[in-house]
C-alpha cells in the first residue's frame, strides 16, 4: 500500500465508528475470526484498544494483521485500523482503481 492509498483509508476511517474493543483478554482466536468476518464485509475496520488490555495496541495491530490478512492503515492512540480488500463484493476503491461500470 503507498502513501496516497493509506491517506485516502486514514480519510475513510475518521468518520467510521470502532466496530469491536479489545478488552482484557486480548487476542483471542474468537476475536480475530471476528475481526476477520468484519473485514470482509466491510473491508475497512476501526478497532477500540480498552484501557484494562494490557498488550501495546501497535504490536496487537501488526498481530492482529497478520492472523487476518490484512493491512494496518494507522494506529492512533489506542485505536487500531485494518484494511482488507474483498475481490468478490468489493466496496472501496483506492486511488488508481477503476470502478467496474455496471451494464443496463
Amino acid at each position: 500500500m503507498n502513501t496516497k492509498e493509506r491517506a485516502y483509508l486514514k480519510g475513510l476511517a475518521q468518520t467510521t465508528d470502532p466496530i469491536l474493543s479489545l478488552g482484557k483478554s486480548s487476542l483471542t482466536p474468537e476475536f480475530v475470526e471476528a475481526a476477520a468476518e468484519a473485514l470482509k464485509a466491510r473491508e475497512l475496520i476501526k478497532i477500540n484498544v480498552l484501557k484494562n488490555c494490557i498488550d501495546d495496541p501497535g504490536t496487537l495491530a501488526i498481530t492482529l494483521s497478520e492472523r487476518t490478512r490484512s493491512e494496518v492503515v494507522q494506529v492512533i492512540g489506542r485505536k487500531i485500523v485494518l484494511y482488507k480488500k474483498n475481490n468478490e463484493n468489493q466496496k472501496i476503491y483506492l486511488p488508481g482503481e477503476k470502478k467496474p461500470v455496471k451494464k443496463k
